[in-house]
């Protein structure tokens, strides 16, 4: 493959620092042109993950709070604050527009908003992108991550879909632009009147899409960027006319031949744009007032009986917690997660039995019809709660819910039916299947993505502190899912200095020897925990059968990197069970990029960003690897 069109691509698109529109769907769903944005947002602004909106038009069953949200994997409490409606008990009407805050992130070439979804029986790629989710996701993007794999339209199996959002390029921020809106097109939508909607110059969003004043034809199922200012407000989508009505008073009739042609023409425009607005005045008066009928049997926003007998059963608990923790707790609980009663988690559980086990104290369970992993907790909550509430991520393991009963706390999680990395890597069950090569750098790809949230996009950047390979887990998918945040730290303010502590915490082996020697804490003790799970996915090994005494973990690595005749030593060091499936150059270079994570100067050691663009580019062009030579060699490779 050669990639000198890809990178000229790219930087193209770069330089006009905006985005081209999607056009046209193509229902075919194949991927006949990837310079345009069918599969996704090029990558090119000033950021690489940031705040961005999506707008939805509700529709049953997707016509809550709850079920928005769920759906395009949104927090519930943001989605309810931004459309001023309460959190609980919130049907839209239909059709109505609602706002979505999502956090988009770059995956490769594309940004997006990654969601999971569950297949039904009657989808297909055409089906999800345009009538699940209205043109949030094309077709292409989504036969694009299923690939090779039919399987993964089976009823019932989970699918990563890829929203379609972006964040704002160097120009766009250079003029102002603090976020883009997504906007779902629908039939007779202009451009000039989805500008108005959100108070924005009709030039800029032409200018946003490569869009003209000659050429700006838009379509259905396709999505518009919107540069704003500010975020967008519930209260300006709700109160816009319908952009049809406009369509239908505003519509010029046909010329009228002769002399008189012009005059009369004039006058129709002045007689549809007089009846237009009068019909607009009826309408907005209509509107205020159903809205004042509305508002005044409107009570305060309630929480639901459920969530209220779960805040009563909270106040019973005895005097095991000290009032400060049990309100901040109560706080948490009623503003972001789903409130479980014990009653419902022995449904889902079978009553906490043995077929429901999964290991230690946590059980697989049934919720609303998915898959969950309940966790019953002892000690402190607010770490359990506060650090994994924060993230919104693809590859973070997704806090939902909670549960309190006869002084004993439960967390709700995402479920990843494939269980830990440690069971895949080390081979404790010999019935599992061996890990492709391409399963393998997905695994490692995915890893890095989520670190590069944390360390450089999370609100504040964390550390993880305790990455290991019981801690990543794996989904139906095979995508790995960072878990277990309760030590992660907040590296905010520190601009990459260190922190000091003297309560040192982790996993043997996998703990940075400036972390082990001097409780030195920085996002560099997660690089190098990610070289040591590296070294275990490639070579299958444990990371304690690779130590040995007085050397480093890096020494293992010498018969590769620093032997005359390297490459032809690779095949020892890589896991057996391959067989050999595997392309050695790709994986020579993995292993130099080890090498930096398990450097003893944590400064030597390759940021996650680093380390992010250095494995798509890997993931993208294998097996074509004659890229990687002369191409920022000094930074990761050498």
């Amino acid at each position: 493959m050669d990639l000198l069109p890809f990178f000229s691509i790219f930087l193209i698109s770069s330089s006009l620092a905006q985005q081209p529109y999607i056009r046209e769907a193509e229902t075919s769903c194949s991927i006949t042109n990837r310079s345009t944005t069918v599969l996704g947002y090029f990558c090119n602004g000033a950021r690489r993950s940031c705040q961005s909106y999506l707008t939805f038009r509700a529709t049953p069953p997707y016509d809550s709070v709850s079920a928005i949200s769920t759906l395009l994997g949104a927090n519930s409490s943001q989605l309810s604050q931004l459309n001023s409606v309460p959190e609980s008990s919130t049907i839209f009407e239909s059709d109505q527009l609602v706002l979505v805050p999502v956090t988009c992130s770059c995956s490769g070439q594309y940004y997006q908003a990654n969601v999971s979804y569950i297949i039904k029986n009657t989808d297909t790629p055409l089906v999800i992108a345009n009538n699940t989710f209205q043109g949030l996701s094309t077709c292409q993007a989504i036969d694009f991550e299923i690939g090779n794999r039919p399987t993964d339209l089976q009823d019932g199996a989970s699918l990563n879909v890829p929203l379609r959002c972006a964040c704002p390029t160097k120009s766009q921020v250079h003029h102002g632009v603090k976020y883009l809106l997504s906007y779902l097109i629908t039939w007779n939508d202009y451009v000039d009147a989805i500008s108005l909607t959100f108070g924005v110059d009709a030039e800029s969003t032409l200018a946003a899409n490569e869009l003209s004043d000659e050429d700006n034809e838009i379509y259905p199922f396709t999505t518009l960027l919107v540069p704003l200012q500010d975020p967008p407000s519930g209260s300006s989508v709700t109160t816009a006319s319908p952009p049809a009505t406009s369509v239908i008073i505003l519509a010029p009739p046909p010329t009228v031949s002769g002399s008189g042609g012009k005059s009369k023409t004039w006058v129709y425009y002045l007689v549809s744009a007089l009846g237009g607005f009068a019909l607009a005045a009826v309408i907005g008066v209509l509107v205020f007032f159903a809205c004042i009928r509305k508002r005044k049997n409107r009570t305060e926003p309630v929480m639901s009986l459920e969530r209220v007998e779960s805040v009563k059963r909270l106040r019973k608990r005895k005097g095991d917690i000290n009032p400060e923790e049990l309100l901040e707790g109560l706080s948490m609980v009623a503003q972001s997660l789903n409130v479980y009663s014990f009653q419902e988690l022995k449904v889902a559980t079978e009553d906490f039995g043995p077929s429901s086990w999964i290991k230690g104290s946590v059980y697989r369970g049934t919720i609303d019809g998915d898959f969950a992993a309940i966790k019953k907790v002892n000690g402190e909550l607010s770490k359990e709660i506060k650090i994994p509430n924060k993230f919104n991520h693809f590859n973070l393991i997704r806090l939902f819910g909670v549960c309190f009963n006869d002084g004993d706390w439960y967390l709700i999680y995402e479920y990843a039916s494939n269980g830990p990395l440690n069971d895949w890597i080390h081979h404790h069950n010999d019935e599992r299947e061996t890990m492709s090569w391409k399963q393998r750098l997905q695994i490692v790809l995915d890893i890095a993505t989520g670190l590069n949230y944390l360390h450089c996009y999370a609100s504040p950047p964390h550390v993880h502190k305790n990455l290991n390979s019981d801690n990543i887990l794996i989904n139906h998918d095979f995508r790995a899912k960072i878990a277990n945040l309760r030590l992660a730290r907040s590296a905010e303010g520190q601009g990459g200095e260190f922190i000091l502590t003297s309560h040192i915490v982790g996993t043997k082996g996998y703990m940075a020897p400036e972390y082990l020697e001097h409780g030195l804490i920085s996002p560099k003790l997660d690089v190098y925990a990610f070289g040591v799970l590296m070294l275990e996915i490639l070579t299958g090994t444990e990371v304690s059968l690779l130590y040995e005494e007085n050397l480093q973990l890096s020494d293992v690595l010498n018969p590769v990197l620093h032997h005359e005749n390297g490459l032809e030593n690779i095949d020892a060091l890589m896991d057996p069970l391959l067989q050999g499936n595997y392309p050695p150059e790709p994986a020579f270079f993995i292993f130099r990029l080890i090498d930096r994570c398990l450097s003893k100067d944590p400064s030597d050691r390759p940021s996650t960003d680093e380390i992010f663009q250095f494995l798509s580019r890997i993931s993208d062009s294998t097996p074509s690897y004659e890229w990687a030579i002369g191409i920022s060699g000094q930074d990761i490779m050498m």
